[in-house]
């Protein structure tokens, strides 16, 4: 017989509960979880996650999220603060939040509500300081992948709002490379730059005779009844690179500080936006001088497909480098937007527009299996395909938002500056998993 609601929710509760006494005990002692601990906390959260996927079948969304906060408000541990002053909480039911922006995590910050109480009647006056604390977002996520925090997004009708999109591309890269965090300000890591398989069969020795006399360039000669094993070879070289700092600045009017609608749509729309793109492009073209990462483009050991017949064909041989050279597995194109229309302008021999034309299917999303990322990162003329997972973002700091008017004159003329920055390392592990696409005929 089929379990009621209020059944699955018991359960879901009992084996919760199962757990967060596990957990609390481990914290209270101060200690790692035994191997027994560590299986009957796996098993209680296992049944207690079956029991929610269970509630969610006979819930409709709105009921589910009550349902759920309930159960949540039943369970809940004590949150504290630890060393580093993180807020955390033993484990148990957590309820998904509804995704926040930059800009709103910003305003709801005790940075900016002890700077908004300096000004109790809600405007600055003409002589007043102002000077925020330093606001970071180290460990904020993304919503923009399903495997990030866009498995937990709660969409959030906001209504029409045009205007934004004049200045903005779609970003995507990130969501295909490696995420890494560090917390020094330089990476050291390993390039792999060749790899030499010299496997074989090997007969048995028939003879215990050492190798005779050295032969060219004083290497002993191996004795031919010895049984010798072929030696393969791998060839890499240990990498240095230094976390770079991005950052930017808008200016705002004292007035514009207290109003928080404002604020969060500058820090969202322009300030973190910002930071983004030219992570991207940094991703890509760094030049590798100065304060720019070594970009994609910059790399020794990166393939190179040179234009043959037509686009098709061009991309799909790169794709088998990829494969056949780089020995990995292409999981993306970057292609910028003339060239992506290029292609999905491509007609068959009687005029039929390979990836649908005008209402038809739409562009080329995808290229021969792999999904596209439409950038203007990569100039015209050129693409890139490969293995994105050999290439690693390290972020040290994700976000970090300010506000003074330690500026020139700013004191002076009623005018703030609002600060974004971000520090990040890039870098590519194996060079020869990714082709440089030579798309002009």
């Amino acid at each position: 017989m089929a379990k009621s609601m209020q059944e699955w929710i018991d359960e879901a509760k009992h084996h919760a509960l199962k757990a967060r006494d596990i957990a609390a005990k481990c914290e209270k002692e101060d200690r790692d979880f035994t191997p027994e601990e560590a299986a009957q906390l796996r098993e209680h959260m296992g049944k207690a996650t079956a029991a929610k996927a269970e509630i969610e079948k006979l819930k409709g969304n709105e009921d589910l999220r009550k349902a759920l906060a309930d159960l949540g408000d039943d369970i809940a541990l004590d949150v504290h603060t630890d060393s580093d002053g993180q807020r955390k909480t033993a484990s148990g039911f957590q309820l998904p939040a509804r995704r926040k922006s930059l800009g709103q995590q910003f305003i709801e910050a005790d940075e900016y509500k002890a700077l908004m109480a300096q000004a109790p009647s809600g405007t600055f006056g003409a002589k007043q300081r102002i000077q925020s604390g330093l606001t970071g977002f180290k460990s904020l996520v993304t919503g923009a992948s399903d495997t990030s925090a866009g498995a937990f997004v709660v969409p959030d009708q906001l209504g029409l709002q045009v205007g934004l999109d004049a200045f903005q591309r779609p970003l995507r890269l990130r969501d295909l490379v490696t995420p890494g965090t560090t917390e020094s300000d330089t990476v050291e890591y390993v390039r792999m730059t060749s790899f030499t398989n010299n496997a074989a069969p090997v007969p048995e020795a028939t003879s215990s005779a050492n190798p005779t006399a050295p032969g060219g360039a004083g290497a002993l000669v191996p004795n031919a009844g010895g049984g010798y094993k072929p030696e393969s070879g791998l060839a890499a070289v240990k990498i240095n690179t230094s976390v770079k700092t991005i950052a930017h600045w808008m200016p705002l009017t004292k007035r514009a500080v207290a109003d928080a609608a404002q604020v969060v749509t500058l820090i969202d729309a322009f300030l973190r936006y910002g930071l983004e793109e030219e992570l991207e492009d940094q991703m890509v073209q760094g030049d590798n001088t100065g304060e720019n990462f070594e970009g994609l483009s910059t790399v020794s050991g990166v393939q190179a497909q040179a234009f043959d017949t037509d686009l098709f064909t061009t991309t799909r041989k790169a794709k088998t480098k990829v494969r056949t050279i780089g020995r990995s597995i292409a999981n993306g194109y970057l292609i910028n937007p003339s060239d992506l229309e290029a292609l999905d302008l491509l007609q068959d021999n009687e005029g039929r527009y390979y990836f649908g034309g005008p209402g038809g299917a739409g562009t080329a999303q995808t290229l021969w299996g792999l999904p596209v990322i439409e950038t203007e990162a990569v100039p015209a003329g050129t693409a890139y395909v490969g293995d994105w997972r050999k290439a690693i973002l390290w972020d040290r700091e994700q976000a970090t938002i300010q506000m003074t008017d330690s500026h020139m004159d700013f004191f002076i003329r009623n005018l703030v500056v609002i600060l974004a920055e971000m520090r990040a390392a890039f870098g590519v592990i194996q060079p020869n998993a990714f082709v440089e696409i030579d798309l002009a005929a």
